[in-house]
């Protein structure tokens, strides 16, 4: 399954501007906030967080938050995303890819997603 957002950059600007850090605790934890270095990166997360939660099929709500995901980056800076244990076994998640990528003042990002038990109808028939 594959997710894909993207978001002005400006829009992320201004929201940390008027709210600052608590308007980044809304959709990020701690651990995610000290990686953020500027509105562009915290923008490239958002994107990513909703991409997952497309790649899921629910978007943001009630069976997927921003905190069920959480980003971190390996020793060579490269974006990956942990899943809290319930969003593991409620959608039988097996891995997850993540690309995220700045252009001008937009942030994209795409998470490819493989489970445990794929959908049996893959193409819906007419």
């Amino acid at each position: 399954m594959i997710g894909i957002d993207i978001i002005q950059t400006a829009r992320m600007d201004k929201m940390m501007q008027r709210f600052g850090e608590k308007g980044l605790k809304k959709f990020l934890s701690d651990e995610e906030i000290k990686l953020v270095k500027s509105y562009k990166t915290a923008a490239g997360f958002w994107a990513t967080k909703e991409a997952f939660s497309k790649a899921i099929g629910t978007g943001i709500g009630t069976k997927c938050s921003f905190h069920d995901i959480q980003i971190y980056k390996t020793s060579k800076g490269a974006p990956k995303i942990a899943l809290a244990k319930k969003i593991i076994k409620d959608f039988d998640i097996l891995d997850v890819s993540l690309s995220i990528t700045h252009d001008g003042e937009y942030a994209i990002s795409v998470v490819a997603l493989e489970t445990i038990s794929p959908t049996t109808n893959k193409i819906k028939q007419f």
